[in-house]
């Protein structure tokens, strides 16, 4: 009925009279002629419009309680939309790494950024998880949010990278995850890190599952 109820709308219906056939409303909700006109009946028997057969066709408005139902509707969409979560929670199984971890947090031009951005000094090393199939849209999402920057830098000889970060919460420890511009892993597997070593202070082995609660502001 939605559908259908927003179609009329849309064509005006709430604030004036419409002469359409049921052949036209059909075609605007790509359904059969018959099911638009059973669609129609349905409406105007919950009170949602109000219809008007002669002989020269057929005039529907919308009535107050059925732009009262739109106004609902848009609201709930409004919230959806507009009042975006600002955690999220991702779920990841826990995996060993290549072992590179320890250096790249360890880098004086990383690690001081940490301390300033995320508030926490780094364990040297992180905490890899593997995102299942199912969780790969919030894994994603996280590619269009802004996050904290870490900005890359030059030492050794070499040029470091910046990297995205994102405050989050693990069993109650406030870590963070670490996006790398340059990296060796997968999408499906993100890094964290964290002042403790989470593997021994969680008790946490390869293969566990584990929740983080992922700050998005």
């Amino acid at each position: 009925m939605l559908e259908t109820l927003k179609q009329l709308a849309l064509m005006g219906a709430t604030r004036k009279v419409l002469r359409i056939s049921s052949k036209e409303i059909a075609e605007k909700i790509n359904q059969s002629t018959q099911t638009a006109a059973r669609k129609l009946k349905e409406l105007e028997e919950a009170g949602y419009l109000e219809r008007t057969i002669s002989k020269d066709g057929q005039y529907i408005v919308i009535t107050e309680k059925g732009r009262d139902f739109l106004h609902r509707e848009y609201l709930d969409y409004k919230k959806i939309f507009e009042e975006l979560p600002k955690t999220i929670v991702i779920a990841g199984k826990v995996t060993s790494g290549i072992g590179e971890g320890a250096y790249y947090v360890s880098l004086e031009g990383y690690r001081k950024q940490f301390i300033e951005k995320l508030g926490f000094n780094p364990f040297p090393g992180t905490l890899n998880l593997k995102i299942p199939k199912e969780q790969m849209f919030f894994r994603k999402l996280l590619d269009r949010e802004t996050g904290i920057k870490i900005e890359g830098f030059s030492a050794e000889n070499r040029t470091f990278g910046d990297v995205k970060s994102f405050r989050c919460n693990i069993k109650g420890v406030v870590s963070a995850i670490v996006i790398p511009q340059r990296t060796h892993y997968p999408d499906n597997v993100l890094e964290v890190i964290s002042p403790i070593k989470l593997r021994d202070e969680l008790g946490l082995k390869d293969g566990d599952v584990i929740d983080v609660e992922v700050d998005l502001c």
